[in-house]
């Protein structure tokens, strides 16, 4: 199949690499688009702005969004309204707030465009080696881009429709909390670990429990990871990286008289101010860069919350 996708970052990218070593024709574009070599050798087509990659598309047209939420996505959003014909289909694949996706649904329905809000999950190593998505929006539209999707997911499961508009964005907004909660347990288990006054070898016991244990997991795996690139945790900052959709889901939560007290604690650590010699945060960092990205700071960076 022929498709776009606008935004080439971490996650557009490597959506974009995988799905050309999978044969579809890919038309990409970002207008802050840094290296296009590895792109270019792939084969995927870069254009030049948001009309040439629709026009250089066969309809109906389908085109992926992976740009971060709020404005970002409203300004192309608002774009592709203006250039997609009746028939055509947008899918959000970035974390926004599923009313914003029930309210982009009925924006580009009015015009007969097709919208999905497409929670995306695996990291970067996912977008490249196969991810997980979880589909909200228009049934029949789903149909015509489940066999992408199928290409661009770990086999086995890695896609499912969830239901009506903004479904998708909402349960990947869950899984999102939930992964706060697992992964502020595993930073503050490997503080215990390290203050425990025993001479362990960490790396090798984080793969100890990926053998058979009841918390093995891609995360307790990384954090093996982590462990072996990053011995000496004495340069790192305390400061965790946070995109903020959790709060979302915690408000919401709220609202609706539902207890979260993990998850909510969780978020509350990632925002405290903290000592900047605290493991568990620098574990947290940690693991949030190897399966999201997200950048480790370093004391001598200065980086301490206001």
């Amino acid at each position: 199949m022929k498709f776009g996708i606008v935004g080439l970052g971490r996650m557009g990218s490597n959506l974009a690499l995988c799905a050309a070593e999978k044969g579809h024709q890919v038309v990409g574009y970002d207008r802050m688009l840094g290296s296009q070599q590895e792109l270019e050798a792939a084969g995927v087509e870069l254009a030049a702005s948001l009309q040439d990659l629709v026009t250089s598309m066969p309809e109906p047209r389908i085109v992926f969004v992976y740009v971060p939420h709020g404005p970002p996505t409203e300004e192309v959003c608002r774009s592709l309204h203006g250039l997609l014909s009746a028939g055509d289909i947008v899918a959000d694949g970035g974390n926004s707030h599923w009313e914003d996706s029930r309210a982009r649904h009925g924006y580009f329905a009015d015009a007969g465009i097709r919208f999905l809000d497409i929670g995306t999950s695996g990291g970067v190593h996912g977008a490249r080696t196969g991810a997980c998505f979880m589909v909200g929006g228009d049934r029949e539209a789903f149909d015509l881009v489940a066999p992408v999707l199928a290409d661009l997911a770990i086999d086995g499961g890695g896609v499912y429709f969830v239901g009506a508009p903004g479904a998708g964005h909402f349960v990947k907004l869950v899984h999102n909390a939930i992964e706060f909660g697992m992964v502020q347990s595993i930073g503050e288990g490997l503080e215990l670990l390290m203050r425990s006054g025993y001479q362990l070898d960490l790396p090798a016991l984080f793969n100890n429990w990926m053998h058979g244990s009841v918390i093995r997991s891609w995360l307790v795996e990384l954090m093996g990871h982590a462990l072996s690139e990053n011995r000496d945790f004495g340069p790192l900052s305390t400061y965790v990286e946070d995109t903020g959709e959790v709060k979302w889901v915690l408000e919401w939560a709220m609202n609706t008289d539902i207890p979260t007290p993990v998850i909510s604690m969780s978020q509350l650590a990632l925002m405290e101010d903290r000592d900047l010699d605290m493991l568990s945060s620098k574990a947290v960092a940690l693991l949030r860069n190897q399966y999201g990205g997200h950048p480790v700071h370093h004391v001598a960076e200065g980086l301490r919350r206001e």
